[in-house]
Parts: C-alpha cells; sequence; structure tokens
C-alpha cells in the first residue's frame, strides 16, 4: 500500500510539473509579446532619448524575468538558490562570465542585474516571441565581431553590466567544458573588471540536448554562486593580441573547470 502510494505521488508530482513548465514557458513566450507590443512602445512615447529608453527597456526586463523566475519556483519547477544576489545587484560595469548548463541561466542573471547588457546568438534576432524583447533592450549581436567589440566597449563605458558565457552556447551534458576565444577577446581589450560566476543544475534539465518538456524525474535545483581569483589580465605589447587572446581563453577555461569541481 504504502508503494503504492508513494508511486502515485511521484506520478502525479510529475505531471503537475510537466504541466506547469508547459504553462512557465507559455507565460515567457506571451510576455515577450506582451513587452513588445504594449509595453516598450509606451515606454517610448514617454521617455526621450534612445539610451533612456533602453535604459528603462532592460529595467523592465529585469523585473520581468524576477517574475517569471518567481513564478517558476511558486509552481515548483525549480528551487533556486541564488546566495550571492545582493552583491551581483549592486556591480556596475563589469564583464560577468559564467557557465551555461541550462536554457533559464541568462533568464535567472537578468533577474537579478538591473543594469545588464549581454551578448545575444544572431539568430535569436528572429524568433518572433523575444526578438522585441532584445531589439528594444538593445542587446548585443554576436553576428559581426568588429561591431560586437565595439559595442561591448560601449556599453561597459556607460556602466552596464555585460553579461557573457564564454562557451558561447549551453554546455553538452558529459562532455568537457570548452570556451571560445569571444569572451577572452572582449575582456583583453576592454579591460574592465570581471565577475566570474558559477551556475550548477541538479538534476541536469534544460540542456542544449533535451527538449522542455523533457523534465527530470524530480524538482531541479538551480545554484549560482560567485567565485574569487578570477584570472588576472596582463597585456604585454611585444606579444601578437591574438596569441594573448588564446592563451587568456585557456586560462578561463581551466579556471572554471577547477572552480566547477570544487564545487561538486
Amino acid at each position: 500500500m504504502f508503494k503504492a502510494l508513494n508511486y502515485l505521488f511521484k506520478a502525479v508530482n510529475y505531471l503537475w510539473r510537466l504541466f506547469a513548465t508547459a504553462l512557465c514557458f507559455s507565460l515567457f513566450g506571451v510576455g515577450g509579446l506582451i513587452l513588445t507590443v504594449l509595453v516598450f512602445p509606451l515606454q517610448k512615447l514617454c521617455i526621450r532619448g534612445e539610451q533612456a529608453q533602453k535604459r528603462a527597456a532592460r529595467k523592465t526586463v529585469h523585473y520581468s524575468f524576477r517574475f517569471f523566475i518567481a513564478t517558476m519556483a511558486f509552481t515548483r519547477i525549480f528551487e533556486f538558490d541564488l546566495r550571492d544576489r545582493v552583491e551581483l545587484a549592486q556591480l556596475q560595469g563589469q564583464l560577468i562570465l559564467a557557465n551555461h548548463p541550462s536554457l533559464i541561466d541568462v533568464v535567472v542573471l537578468l533577474s537579478m542585474l538591473p543594469n545588464a547588457d549581454c551578448v545575444v546568438k544572431a539568430h535569436l534576432f528572429r524568433n518572433p516571441f523575444i526578438r522585441g524583447v532584445i531589439k528594444n533592450a538593445g542587446y548585443i549581436s554576436n553576428a559581426d565581431p568588429e561591431a560586437l567589440l565595439a559595442a561591448c566597449k560601449l556599453s561597459l563605458a556607460q556602466g552596464n553590466n555585460l553579461i557573457v558565457f564564454p562557451e558561447g552556447t549551453r554546455t553538452v551534458p558529459g562532455q568537457a567544458l570548452a570556451f571560445q576565444r569571444g569572451a577572452a577577446n572582449i575582456a583583453l581589450r576592454c579591460q574592465v573588471p570581471i565577475t566570474t560566476v558559477i551556475i550548477k543544475v541538479t538534476p541536469s534539465t534544460l540542456t542544449k540536448a533535451e527538449s522542455w518538456y523533457q523534465i527530470p524525474s524530480q524538482k531541479a535545483k538551480f545554484i549560482l554562486q560567485l567565485t574569487r581569483d578570477v584570472p588576472a589580465i596582463a597585456i604585454a605589447d611585444e606579444i601578437p593580441m591574438s596569441k594573448q587572446v588564446r592563451h587568456y581563453c585557456r586560462e578561463l577555461e581551466c579556471y572554471f573547470k577547477q572552480e566547477l569541481q570544487s564545487h561538486d
């Protein structure tokens, strides 16, 4: 009898989390359309100046994502352990580097940073549900490397925090962490303070290899934590910048691998 009740409880819990996941993803898509069609146009009517409009749009995204994260926690899809949220919220003009295990990593980070910019994959500018959000918030496309670097420099100079995932895409479960050179290139050429963040999701879910409906058998826990002793940047004029970028990229990759192992 006890085993039967336990099995029934697990089945009901699983079906509820599957339903709640579908509900939350629908909320995310509809919310993006509402912001694009109603909220952002109203802001543009009330606020003058492109930069002021972008700041307002980013703050709107920040509070919208806070609501979305709270909804996911309330419906018991995720448990969130965001132990450094106060310190993150106080950052200004920082390059924020994080590993990328799940689909909602950037959503969680933006929900904690009221003045954040981020680098976005070019194909997302064609997504009907979020392209309006991306464009109105002025997030940076990775389509053109030269334009990307200039936009990153400008954003950081304006005091924004800039979120970059050095992997360039979500981590593939079971494969070693592999960084692309974009984050190291931004770090070396912009020479701004760096904050590094370790993200762990247990059990694994919303990875590159999984669709949204492939949920784990139990509620997942999302842990976000700041790390210390980030590899220092040292520019050597006599060494080609491309070589320095490759070297710093390897340093960052090794650093994140060590931090992930120490947080197991």
